[in-house]
Formats: structure tokens, sequence, C-alpha cells
């Protein structure tokens, strides 16, 4: 198996325009697996649509659900998966009957900032007796997390590993375990340490896609931007050549091009 540089993982709050005057304003919930393609996805939307001011949040799937469902003023929700954008449909979070836009597929790796830490393979390194934490999001709310726990089931390795594991809340917070030295290696999402335009830092190995069902990553408008035209211009947007670039650029799957 290939053993590949990667980059740096960094946090990413929100993505504004410091002083523009917009005459109109999306407020984007996103999972945490997207923090950096937040960026340049958010710039290309305002390019093609001048005036329209983009704030960006992140954090875990399921707990963005929780928050819309409750009344946070989001407009467009972007999950780790198709299930969480469903759900928040079913609770009112989204009109009824509301599109559920498969914009990319997540890809899952194992990450390690020890250089001397040898990567084969995932069940090789789980047996690794230096291996002594293994950093993974929270698979009741993110499902990076849960597609983590697929591969430990899938490997026959759940009992052995489940001592070691450090949960963290969403993909970005497992990642900091790894970063900062509190977990010897994480499953975190591709997304994440091979961005684009940041010095390497550590190693990693990607988990083979047939450990884990796949990562179909959806959007959905919420009943908060139902009545906002640049919210259903920004879900739209997440399908067009320019978006699918970037996603690529990041190291996602892309779906069939509508």
């Amino acid at each position: 198996m290939r053993v590949f540089p990667c980059r740096p993982l960094l946090v990413l709050l929100a993505l504004a325009p410091l002083g523009a005057v917009a005459a109109e304003r999306v407020a984007v919930a996103a999972a945490a697996n997207l923090a950096y393609v937040l960026a340049p996805l958010d710039a290309a939307f305002a390019r093609a649509n001048p005036g329209v001011n983009v704030t960006s949040t992140i954090g875990a799937s399921g707990s963005l659900v929780a928050q819309i469902s409750r009344g946070a003023p989001y407009d467009v929700f972007l999950s780790a998966d198709l299930d969480y954008p469903r759900k928040l449909v079913q609770a009112g979070g989204a009109p009824a009957g509301a599109t559920v836009v498969t914009f990319a597929f997540g890809r899952l790796v194992l990450w390690t900032t020890r250089g001397t830490l040898e990567l084969g393979s995932v069940a090789s390194v789980m047996n690794n007796p230096a291996v002594r934490r293994v950093a993974e999001a929270n698979p009741r709310t993110a499902p990076y997390g849960r597609a983590a726990e697929e591969v430990l089931a899938h490997l026959g390795l759940v009992d052995e590993v489940r001592a070691k594991i450090v949960v963290g809340e969403n993909i970005s917070q497992a990642a900091q375990y790894v970063a900062s030295g509190n977990a010897d290696v994480g499953f975190v999402a591709l997304s994440l340490v091979a961005a684009p335009h940041h010095p390497s830092q550590g190693r990693w190995i990607e988990v083979p896609s047939s450990l884990y069902a796949p990562i179909a990553q959806g959007a959905v408008v919420t009943t908060h931007g139902a009545d906002h035209a640049a919210a259903q211009r920004y879900l739209e947007f997440l399908t067009g050549g320019e978006a699918r670039r970037i996603f690529a650029e990041f190291g996602y799957g892309l779906p069939p091009a509508p």
C-alpha cells in the first residue's frame, strides 16, 4: 500500500468578506470534513453571485441537524452523508419534499504525525503495540466516525482496538488529536490532510473503500432558507463545474455530472 505525504489541519469557522455590504446573505452549516474546502467554494460562489454574503460554520453533521431543528438560522446544510439531510426534512428543519443533492463522496484515511510509525495497512497499524491511541470522530453524530467503526468491524478489530479509541466531537477534532500528539494515528477525512496549498506534515494511507459504505455527502436548503433565492442558487452551485473542480482538488470523489 502506498504512503502519501499530507498537509496540516487548520480550523475554519467562518468565511465572510470584511466590510462587505450585501443585499443577500447565505448562512451555510457544513460538516467538519469540509473545513478547508469551504473557503474556495464560497469564494467561487461569491464571484458568480456579486452582492451575496456567504457565512459558513462547521460542526458534526448530527449536531448541526439538532441545531437547525431547534431554529438555528442556517439557510443551507451540507452534511457528511445523505441520512442527516433526510432527517432534517423529516424533522421540519427543511421543507417537506425538499431536494437532497449529492455533491461529493468522502474518502477515509489513516493519518499519523509519528515519523517512525510504519504505515503498512490498516490492520497492521491497529495491531502495532506502539499505537496506543487511535482517534476517530463520534460515530453517533459524525458519518466519518461511523465509517471508521465499519472499518474496524470489517477487519474484526473492534474488541482489540476499543481501549485505544479517543473520540472527537467531529472529524476536525479527531484530526486535532493526531496533530497535537494526543493520538498516535487517526481515522480522518482525506480532505483535511491533503488540502492543497499547505506545507506537508505527517503521513497517511487511504483506507480501502471496500471496508466502509460509500460516504455520499448531501446538501439541502433549510426551512429558514426556503424563501431565499440565493440559498437555492448555492445548492445548485454545489453540483456545477466549478464546485466539482474544487471538490476534486481536495480529494473528494464526484457523483455523475447533472
